[in-house]
């Protein structure tokens, strides 16, 4: 049976299809996977993405992430493919912080390429630049923190209404905070009113209490950032 399928249908036929029981499954994949070779991996993930709703793209690209040879062997031009393809908010994010983020902290992503999808008429592809941000200043990336890279994909989209890339934009600077927090108080005093009403209230708290919305104290108000 051919691999992709077989994956899909282990999916398909689980008691409950939670991220924990299909990443099992992937686990299980990846083991069975250890002695293939890199374009064998490459291969399969581009099938299973295929026949995959945009909810489980996830496991194509952590069967990329979790084999050594396809990780190493994948290319920008394969990434944007698969991004190309990221059409939801869940395939968007798991592409930014399973791959793009790690490969571009690695060098193996281009500023170029980035700066392109910032620039993007597809909302997705904006989104998909602020989240590539996520996954390069993630605690397990390399390549240091990238403050300018992030910022500079974050200045230029300060102005985006779009819900998603709004969104995006409060969590590329909350992440950031943890890695360089001078950073992001220098730009958000620079950007002030220009930043959205959600994004300043969001990484407001994020830098004040260390959480994007606080929790209610037991019998009293809200905990707000001042």
């Amino acid at each position: 049976m051919d691999a992709a399928v077989a994956i899909a249908r282990e999916i398909e036929n689980l008691p409950r299809r939670d991220t924990a029981s299909v990443r099992a499954v992937r686990r299980r994949w990846s083991r069975k996977l250890r002695s293939a070779s890199a374009e064998e991996v490459l291969t399969l993930a581009v099938e299973f993405e295929a026949q995959a709703g945009q909810g489980g793209k996830w496991v194509a690209y952590e069967l990329i992430r979790h084999h050594a040879a396809a990780f190493a062997a994948v290319s920008e031009q394969q990434v944007a493919d698969f991004a190309s393809r990221a059409q939801s908010w869940y395939a968007v994010d798991a592409l930014g912080t399973i791959l793009t983020g790690a490969l571009w902290a690695r060098g193996r992503m281009s500023d170029s390429l980035i700066e392109v999808w910032s620039k993007s008429h597809d909302r997705w592809r904006r989104r998909s630049a602020l989240v590539a941000t996520v996954g390069f200043n993630a605690r397990d990336s390399v390549g240091g923190p990238g403050a300018a890279r992030t910022l500079a994909i974050c200045r230029r989209l300060v102005a985006d209404r779009d819900d998603m890339v709004e969104k995006a934009l409060s969590w590329a600077l909350r992440v950031l905070s943890q890695r360089d927090r001078p950073a992001v108080e220098s730009f958000m005093a620079e950007m002030g009113d220009r930043l959205p009403a959600r994004v300043r209230r969001e990484v407001k708290n994020k830098l004040s209490t260390g959480l994007k919305t606080p929790r209610a104290r037991p019998g009293g108000p809200k905990v707000t950032a001042g």
